[in-house]
């Protein structure tokens, strides 16, 4: 298990929080750039090596540059053009704005990859009840859910099956598509009303306080990952500030 899977999940979402608003309340590549850099110097103090921050980003890295290319397209631009066809125009302001986008899309979506990619939904619900107080029905019926949607693959994969059983999951994948997202959406309301019975019937609407099988607990894990998100936001902040790039989105 690694450091940040034994960290408390409302640590971990509250770095997450803080690395995010000093980023998206910046519009500067130079900010995005360092923060990009600190979470790869602390990712493997998470515990987290780094080749596998490298698979995890590989989608977010993707979306990153199809948004750049578009932008470098169709950004505002300005200074000297390099191309223009129809719509799309191709200057230094454009290229310069899509390497900004792409940087601040990048650093934005690293903080969750690192952290919330291993949460864990039980212990999650644990610290939302236990530490935030939050109601029990809202915090249990979450659990469920969150415990049902990860079902859903394998009742997919397991509908398609039975239909190429009975002959009719043989047509075309675009065809056989409304038949087995409707017998997935059934299969999933039942088994909705069936939990939701279990459920009541164990108790989850009597009064009165409610105990905890595992106590939501702060630990050392918790303070490295406090501390490492301190040094994310606060370290980009400072080198964007020093290099007097930063500029708050709500500054005209």
């Amino acid at each position: 298990m690694t450091r940040v899977a034994r960290a408390n999940p409302l640590s971990t979402i509250g770095v997450v929080l803080l690395v995010d608003l000093v980023l998206l309340l910046s519009l500067d590549a130079v900010t995005a750039t360092a923060a990009i850099a600190l979470i790869a110097v602390c990712t493997p103090l998470a515990g987290i090596p780094l080749r596998r921050l490298a698979v995890r980003t590989a989608a977010v890295a993707g979306a990153a540059v199809l948004v750049a290319a578009t932008v470098v397209l169709y950004g505002r631009g300005s200074g000297t053009v390099y191309l223009t066809a129809g719509l799309a125009e191709v200057s230094d302001g454009s290229i310069a704005l899509a390497i900004a986008t792409a940087l601040r899309l990048l650093a934005v979506a690293l903080p969750a990859v690192v952290l919330l990619t291993d949460l864990d939904a039980t212990r999650l619900a644990d610290a939302l009840g236990q530490r935030l107080h939050l109601p029990d029905r809202f915090v249990l019926a979450g659990l469920a859910g969150i415990r049902l949607f990860e079902v859903l693959g394998e009742d997919w994969r397991m509908i398609a099956l039975a239909r190429r059983a009975r002959g009719v999951g043989d047509r075309g994948r675009l065809r056989r598509l409304p038949g087995q997202a409707f017998t997935l959406l059934v299969v999933a309301l039942r088994r909705a009303v069936a939990l939701a019975t279990a459920m009541e019937a164990r108790g989850l609407g009597a009064p009165g306080p409610r105990t905890w099988s595992r106590p939501s607990t702060f630990g050392r894990a918790d303070l490295v990952v406090l501390l490492s998100g301190l040094l994310v936001a606060g370290g980009s902040l400072a080198v964007g500030l020093a290099a007097g790039t930063y500029r708050f989105v709500l500054v005209t």
